[in-house]
Order: structure tokens, then sequence, then C-alpha cells
């Protein structure tokens, strides 16, 4: 299983406000377990995004056909260590550090893939790729196969997290994610 990211980026010198990135599945937190801020980070953020669940095997994908690609969604968020993933930048060095440490995922419930997800905490922002956009650019770059996940953050900067503050996403009142940083 591959997990795959479009993660907004204002520093990108290409005409685009994102990069991809790849996360192993040590990544993924789910099933309401808290989120441990790692001991190496002083400055954890989150940034709200979704999670779609790849259905089929696919190379350089169409747009036009790109929705058969996916069966469900779930809200997710996407842990940064923000003052690694800086230094990171500012030595031109891999952001892996910084974005694919272990449990730096959370996901939620899945949902059909034509329910529409609510933002985390109202910050505002589109997604950076829709996500038959981010299927099409996921594809061209490797195959992706059934069972595969690929996530898209909102156009906004992370914002910071602090121990004991709890994340959670409701759709039509029914808890879809929850997840309590420790």
């Amino acid at each position: 299983m591959k997990i795959i990211g479009f993660v907004y980026n204002p520093l990108s010198m290409v005409d685009r406000r994102w990069s991809m990135v790849l996360k192993g599945d040590s990544c993924l937190l789910n099933g309401r377990k808290p989120m441990f801020i790692p001991e190496w980070t002083q400055e954890l953020g989150v940034t709200d995004c979704i999670i779609l669940r790849v259905s089929r095997l696919g190379k350089e994908v169409a747009l036009k056909f790109a929705d058969r690609y996916y069966d469900a969604i779930a809200p997710g968020a996407d842990f940064i260590a923000m003052d690694t993933l800086r230094e990171a930048q500012a030595t031109q060095q891999p952001w892996t550090k910084a974005l694919a440490f272990d449990y730096s995922l959370a996901i939620g419930e899945w949902s059909s893939p034509t329910l529409t997800l609510p933002l985390m905490g109202g910050n505002p922002g589109s997604l950076v790729l829709s996500p038959e956009e981010a299927m099409v650019e996921a594809s061209k770059v490797m195959t992706i196969r059934q069972g595969d996940l690929i996530y898209i953050q909102r156009s906004h900067a992370p914002r910071p997290v602090h121990k004991e503050e709890i994340i959670r996403v409701e759709i039509d009142g029914e808890e879809k994610l929850y997840c309590k940083i420790k």
C-alpha cells in the first residue's frame, strides 16, 4: 500500500502551490487513537485533508475517468513538524522527517465519494487539487493500485496543535474523525 499526498507548498517555484509526497503505512493513525507529539519537534502543526481510497489499478489515468478510480473518502488530519520542515526547506533537504513520521496522518471513517467533507475547525481554503486531479497527477508518476491512499491537503498553512487538544470532524451530527493530542 502506498500513501500519496498532495501538500500545500507556498514556496513552489513552478506555477502550482502543491508538492507530491509519499508516506509509509506506519504514518496512519486510525481508530480514535491519540497522536503523541514526537520528542524531536517543538512545533507540531496540522492541516486538514481528504483521503481517497483507490479502488482499481491505474496508470496515466485520464481526467474524465478519474472518479472511477476511488470508491470512498475520509476526513484526515495531516500532522507536520513545522520546525523540522523550515530547517529542511532552508537547507534544501528532503521533507521526509517533517512530513512522513509515524502516525502523522490521522484518518477518519470512510464515506461515499459523493459526500462533501467539512473543514476541520473552520479553516479556510480549498483543496490544493480536486480528487480527480490528484488521481491524474499520482498516476502520472506511479501505478496506483487497489488499497492505495491519496490524501489532499487544503490550501492553507498548517495551524499549531498543543497537548490535550482534540481534533474532530462531524458530518450531519455524526463524528467521523476524532484524535486527541498527547
